[in-house]
């Protein structure tokens, strides 16, 4: 889908964001943008692995929906858009989901599969992003290890759920995802 022409230069980041062309590999994190290579195999193979099992699981028991990157989600409406990996929006969760199909809010999952030039991107950045916008579950999944790191949310912190090899074990979703 095409983007208008803009008619007057973007006033804030987030103006120039929203005009980027579709599928553009970018987020804006505290009104700072950065931009991303495509992934390499290994991390695309990871993310296959998750979203399909986690979409089946997810889908079947009717929790509601499972989203893959490249997606919007637009934690608040001046300085934060990212692109997770996969995402989570429970049925309670629905309306974060507007009628154009962009998420505005916190998803209740998010899953980064790690990059080996940007890790600490998702472990130290995007990780108290998400805390402070009230993410209740962020897992982090190196695909060269399988190692995936979960965390939840307790009193607006992030505690640890398991550190394990080849696994998620879901708490909100009450459930274990192999890959």
């Amino acid at each position: 889908m095409m983007k208008p022409t803009l008619d007057s230069p973007p006033r804030t980041l987030m103006e120039v964001y929203k005009s980027l062309p579709e599928g553009t590999l970018v987020e804006l994190i505290e009104n700072n943008i950065y931009m991303s290579p495509a992934p390499l195999y290994n991390h695309q193979k990871t993310l296959q692995k998750i979203f399909v099992s986690l979409d089946s699981n997810v889908t079947e028991k009717g929790l509601g929906d499972v989203l893959i990157a490249p997606f919007d989600v637009y934690l608040d409406e001046e300085s934060n858009a990212v692109q997770p990996d996969i995402i989570v929006v429970l049925g309670a969760n629905q309306k974060i989901i507007d009628k154009q199909g962009h998420i505005h809010g916190a998803p209740d999952m998010i899953i980064e599969i790690l990059s080996d030039g940007n890790k600490d991107h998702d472990k130290i950045k995007k990780r108290a992003l998400y805390e402070r916008f009230g993410v209740k579950e962020y897992w982090m999944v190196d695909p060269e290890t399988k190692l995936a790191t979960g965390l939840t949310l307790k009193n607006q912190k992030y505690e640890p759920i398991a550190e394990q090899e080849g696994k998620i074990s879901s708490l909100l979703l009450n459930t274990e995802i192999s890959f």
